[in-house]
């Protein structure tokens, strides 16, 4: 085992990435060496996340940036693209305010990455990081001598404050030649009301007799002339200083140049339909119109182009007004029309490609932007038709999917959100579309996914389904379809006679076939059978699509399949195509077509849109900060985690209880005490590690199915950046647990035992609990179960069990507690077929032992009054 604090020289390279909370963000807590520049800012974010914020849109964007980075950049970038139109920012400087319109909101929520928290990014969220900006920039501006265009000129070349005088083009509906309006305006100060427009004819009588003023005011007119013919004329015949009447062609001119103008640092206020490109006709190809005659993937869907304008379809007799107009503004429809025949010619040849049906994938490729895309710049737009926004909408949203009875042969009573899930596995099934179950941790993946496989037997009773899972879960598996769905038939494939049992399902196979990734990795005779379903359970096991277990997994064959994951699928990329490469191959195209797709997200962020749009339908994610979830929750949720034993475990186990049941009959009193207390001491060090009880400092975790499952549940936890309590009886393993987890955490954490001073008791509760990431303190039980307030954390792990109900409930109380504002899971980790079961499911029980075991407060004294068959019989191995 490493040395404690060899994690520093075992850090891996890495680039800076932040998780995002319900009210801000934060630097992730992973340790990895950061490239220097990013490293400072990591510095800068930590010392004040709202300045750091602000500053990360003046630099540069470098290669290998992260999606939370990235998101974060455009985040500060359109702050300051909204702060530098801000009329007057001179005259107000530290006291402007920029607000969150909704243009802006539009386009940052169309740039939300996928990633850990974004679900909380939203008007309110985005509207905190705005204040926060503000403060930053006025505090800035507030010491600096200089003028705002010289600040922003020293911080970035990109940003230019325009000048004081703007442009406004308005509509006038009452004037038929005349229909604009035309006006110059600058900014004053206002006194006490800070900043207000007034006609440019006024700055003539406002700064009479300070010629200098004046002139540096109006310098941006000659500079605009220079890039408008229609300004030129303006300022040569001295009309640009009172309101104008503009006929549609003079509005036309003005509106094409409206760009080169305000680089000339004068802002234009012009109508919304020609920012937003409304006032243009556009070819709307509307996919799935009408419901094809086949589901899945292979659906034939019809394709309807259409000319429209602002969303609006255009008659045969409005396009040929259009065709038969000058090029220029046209009324049409009661709206003005950009008219550029060159244009609408364009529009037209476009239209004939979408004249035929293509299949679903292909459809949806096609609205996510992997297919090759129409000519967005000519005017082309995909949307999604009746039959097919109806069919993403009910995907989207499956609590409006149809109600699905629950089996009666389930024996649980499901709540709200977990019946949806059931239902939408049932509906992805019967379309026949691959399904992601990513509930959060202890939502209730498991009984979802019984209750449906329960009902797929009772409708296809000749089905049958493969269940790949971690090895660590195979325990939990049996114990959940023995617990939920008793009459299910199942076979677990695992250990060495698995080769054989494997090669008699190509003849004879029950409903359910359990198996371990390693196992389905290595057994060709799966892949020779044509199976109904394949279900993967943590799924990320197959993020790394390079891999031979991914490959070989990939290779089974079946009808349809689902994937479960507690974990954030979305935080790479990669592991996203992984998993739909298994699920739904080819919707997210091969492994190529997918990093172009995403290299083009880089320098477009607002595209994650439309892959979010375009995967969503298959992904199933419901969060224990979900409000609707939290209501339907208990706010402690405990769970026996069964982890099973490695196979130097099950021979050091028998051979212990062998050498007690050779020597019991020949002691009594005392003496027969202390070697039952012994006895299961030691069974249960062996089913920690067997280095606990050999004595050892190895601790390789493959030795212990205890390690593997706190991997898979650490990892998880990891993942989502919540923080864990992990309590043992035993401080010599301590250290050792504290280590395995830093490598899993890829941070260190805490270690607290009978030897830790009191000062360093209340050092460590205040470091556990601060903002800075510390993921997982290791407590003695004796030493951690009382007196300590550790509500950071939301996870408890019993790695081994006091047997003692109230004092396990103590410790689980360090996180259980008042100020607790998170739904705690509490984990109680047992070896299956040992000693552990049979005490967990004694003390579950309602019997009198029971009783016994809860109100005496003994520990495990109450095991040595057993006689001698009943004390073997609880300790004997049955696996």
């Amino acid at each position: 085992m490493r040395a404690a604090g060899s994690m520093e020289a075992a850090a891996a390279k890495g680039h800076l990435s932040f998780l995002f909370t319900e009210d801000s963000f934060q630097t992730d807590g992973r340790r990895c060496i950061l490239p220097e520049y990013e490293q400072k800012l990591k510095e800068a974010f930590e010392a004040d996340p709202d300045m750091g914020l602000y500053q990360l849109g003046f630099s540069e964007k470098k290669p290998g940036e992260t999606q939370s980075m990235s998101f974060l950049r455009f985040l500060s970038g359109q702050f300051h693209r909204v702060l530098t139109d801000l009329p007057g920012l001179e005259l107000a400087r530290d006291k402007v305010r920029v607000e969150l319109t909704d243009e802006t909101y539009e386009k940052l929520m169309a740039a939300v990455p996928f990633g850990n928290g974004t679900e909380w990014i939203g008007k309110a969220w985005l509207k905190l990081r705005f204040a926060g900006m503000n403060r930053a920039f006025s505090e800035e501006i507030r010491d600096y001598e200089g003028t705002v265009q010289m600040y922003l000129a020293e911080k970035s070349q990109k940003l230019v404050v325009p000048e004081r005088v703007f442009f406004h083009l308005v509509e006038n509906p009452q004037d038929s030649f005349y229909p604009f309006a035309f006006l110059a305006t600058y900014a004053t100060k206002a006194g006490s009301r800070g900043v207000r427009h007034k006609p440019l004819s006024y700055a003539l009588t406002e700064f009479q007799g300070r010629r200098e003023q004046l002139v540096s005011l109006l310098s941006c007119l000659n500079r605009a002339a220079e890039v408008s013919q229609l300004i030129a004329g303006f300022m040569e015949k001295g009309e640009m200083f009172h309101p104008l009447r503009l006929t549609s062609d003079e509005a036309w001119d003005f509106l094409r140049d409206v760009e080169k103008i305000e680089q000339a640092g004068i802002l234009c206020r012009v109508p919304n339909w020609w920012r937003r490109r409304a006032g243009q006709v556009s070819v709307n190809v509307r996919l799935g119109e009408e419901q094809p005659s086949m589901v899945g993937f292979d659906a034939l869907v019809s394709l309807k182009p259409e000319l429209t304008l602002d969303g609006e379809p255009l008659s045969e007799e409005e396009m040929e007004q259009l065709l038969s107009s000058m090029d220029g503004l046209a009324n049409l429809k009661g709206k003005w029309v950009a008219v550029d025949h060159a244009r609408l010619q364009a529009l037209l040849s476009e239209m004939d490609k979408y004249r035929d049906s293509m299949s679903l994938i292909e459809a949806l490729r096609m609205e996510g932007g992997l297919e090759d895309e129409p000519d967005l710049d000519v005017g082309v737009q995909i949307t999604n038709g009746k039959w097919l926004s109806d069919l993403l909408t009910r995907l989207r949203q499956p609590a409006s999917l149809r109600k699905v009875r629950v089996p009666d042969t389930v024996q649980a009573v499901l709540r709200p959100y977990q019946k949806t899930g059931y239902q939408w596995l049932h509906y992805m099934q019967e379309l026949g579309f691959g399904a992601c179950l990513a509930d959060d941790m202890g939502l209730g993946k498991t009984l979802q996914v019984l209750t449906w496989l329960q009902k797929l037997r009772a409708e296809t009773p000749e089905a049958s389904v493969l269940l790949i899972v971690p090895a660590s879960l195979l325990g939990n598996w049996q114990k959940e379809a023995e617990k939920f769905t008793p009459d299910m038939p199942f076979t677990v494939l695992h250990g060495p006679g698995a080769k054989a049992a494997s090669v008699n399902l190509r003849e004879s196979r029950p409903f359910l076939t359990i198996t371990t990734y390693g196992m389905a990795a290595r057994l060709e005779a799966l892949r020779e059978i044509g199976w109904s379903e394949i279900i993967l359970d943590e799924a990320q096991a197959i993020k790394n699509p390079g891999t031979k277990q991914t490959r070989a997994i990939k290779g089974l064959q079946s009808r349809h399949r689902v994937a479960m994951t507690g974990t954030p699928i979305e935080n790479e990329l990669g592991n996203l195509w992984s998993l739909f490469d298994f699920l739904n191959k080819g919707l997210l195209g091969t492994s190529e077509e997918f990093k172009r797709y995403i290299s083009h997200l880089e320098s477009n962020p607002e595209g994650y849109r439309k892959l979010k749009s375009m995967v969503s339908p298959f992904i199933l994610r419901r969060l224990k900060t979900d409000r609707r979830v939290i209501a339907d929750l208990p706010e402690k949720m405990e769970m026996i985690e069964y982890a099973g034993l490695s196979r130097q475990q099950v021979a050091l186990y028998r051979q212990q209880v062998k050498d007690l049941e050779r020597i019991i009959g020949e002691v009594d009193g005392m003496k027969r005490r202390g070697i039952v207390l012994a006895a299961i001491t030691k069974l249960k060090q062996i089913c920690n590690h067997p280095d606990q009880y050999l004595g050892q400092e190895g601790y390789e975790p493959s030795e212990s199915g205890k390690f593997e499952m706190l991997r898979d549940i650490c990892g998880t936890i990891s993942e989502k950046r919540e923080r864990v309590l992990v309590f043992t009886q035993y401080r010599e393993i301590t250290e050792y647990l504290a280590l395995f987890l830093e490598e899993i955490f890829g941070a260190p954490g805490l270690i607290l035992h009978g030897g830790t001073t009191p000062a360093a008791r209340t050092r460590m509760v205040e470091q556990f609990n601060a903002k800075e990431y510390v993921p997982f303190m290791v407590l003695s039980l004796k030493a951690g179960g009382t007196g300590l307030n550790l509500t950071a954390a939301n996870h408890v792990i019993h790695f081994d069990r006091w047997w003692n109900p109230a004092v396990e409930n103590q410790a689980t109380d360090r996180a259980f507690r008042i100020g607790q504002k998170k739904n705690v899971m509490v984990h109680k980790l047992v070896c299956r077929g040992t000693i552990e079961e049979r005490i967990d499911a004694i003390i579950s029980s309602k019997k009198e032992l029971a009783q016994k075991v809860i109100g005496g407060g003994s520990g495990e004294n109450w095991i040595t009054e057993m006689n001698d068959r009943e004390l073997l019989d609880l300790m004997r191995l049955r696996i």
